[in-house]
């Protein structure tokens, strides 16, 4: 049984991103909890955050590996269409 210390597991302040978007944690952003009054942010230890934010990998891999007949990396060059300059 692991045992933390929520005190221990208590996120940094938001850093802005934008009007909309904060960033907790490096590459995890998330909808500005103050816009989010119908159903509000819950509190979660760092690790969970973290376990949720790897997991989607995992997740986005089993859907390329069951569902795509490839996957398209961003910044390669189309093979159908020309450049524009």
């Amino acid at each position: 049984m692991t045992i933390f210390r929520l005190g221990e597991q208590t996120p940094p302040p938001p850093r802005r991103i934008t009007d909309t978007v904060v960033e907790r944690l490096e590459h995890q952003y998330e909808v500005d909890p103050d816009l989010m009054q119908i159903t509000p942010q819950q509190d979660m230890p760092v690790w969970d955050s973290r376990r949720i934010f790897n997991a989607r990998w995992d997740h986005l891999d089993w859907m390329h590996a069951h569902f795509a007949d490839e996957v398209l990396l961003a910044g390669e060059e189309s093979e159908t269409m020309e450049e524009h300059p």
